[in-house]
């Protein structure tokens, strides 16, 4: 069994094969559920990217890692509830799951606050089961039109989950899809900081980037399965 060294080493080897040669691919570390002993250990092997679910998990894990989180870019990747935005807009660089317009406008009013420009990525839903949040793929193109005159918010790209396989090959067709729409989208708008294509977990995250992702999000990969506490 690999350690998390080796893991973190073994992902970076394939994400270099996989690859194009014009192409830079983003580890973002998904830490949620593990304990900052992992974390900063993953951080001591190079990691630059950390991703959070939970608020409620990932501010006592940033206090106990706060020296070390210097120069790390901290992704709020779950579910956001509006109760909750302030305190990810205060402590998150980049949040991967914008899906409403009440939602663009609560980022906007508490980033205004903070006098910051909050970076958010369009959460694409692909999949048609009714419990799956995210934009719908075909009105991705005129929700993103619309963020683009709210205050204090920058829309950096996309993120896609797509629904679960037990064959990651089944994830290629939905990665084309968003890739192709990533790519309509920063022809349209001719807009250079629209560069983030988040696509691809630990099951499938090879595929997503030989179709064209530049950010993966990598749990289980590098820290092992989780261990869930029951309820």
């Amino acid at each position: 069994m690999r350690n998390i060294r080796e893991n973190i080493e073994f992902i970076k080897d394939i994400v270099n094969l996989a690859k194009s040669s014009s192409t830079s691919v983003e580890i973002v570390a998904v830490t949620k559920t593990f304990p900052y002993q992992n974390v900063l250990e993953a951080l001591r092997c190079g990691i630059k990217h950390i991703g959070e679910s939970k608020i409620q998990e990932a501010l006592p894990k940033f206090e106990q890692l706060a020296f070390s989180l210097r120069g790390i870019r901290k992704h709020f990747i779950g579910h956001l509830q509006s109760n909750k935005v302030k305190k990810v807009v205060e402590n998150f660089d980049l949040i991967h799951s914008l899906d409403t317009m009440s939602l663009a406008y609560n980022i906007s009013r508490h980033a205004k606050n903070l006098n910051k420009l909050q970076n958010c990525l369009i959460e694409v839903k692909v999949s048609h089961e009714m419990s799956k949040i995210g934009v719908n793929l075909n009105e991705v193109e005129g929700f993103y039109e619309k963020c683009l005159s709210i205050h204090n918010v920058l829309i950096r790209g996309l993120m896609v989950i797509t629904p679960f396989s037990k064959n990651s090959k089944d994830s290629k067709y939905y990665f084309k899809q968003v890739y192709k729409l990533f790519e309509d989208i920063k022809k349209s708008f001719k807009n250079s900081e629209f560069d983030i294509l988040s696509m691809g977990m630990s099951n499938d995250y090879k595929i997503a980037i030989e179709e064209g992702s530049n950010m993966i999000r990598v749990g289980s990969a590098i820290f092992g399965e989780r261990e869930y506490k029951k309820k």
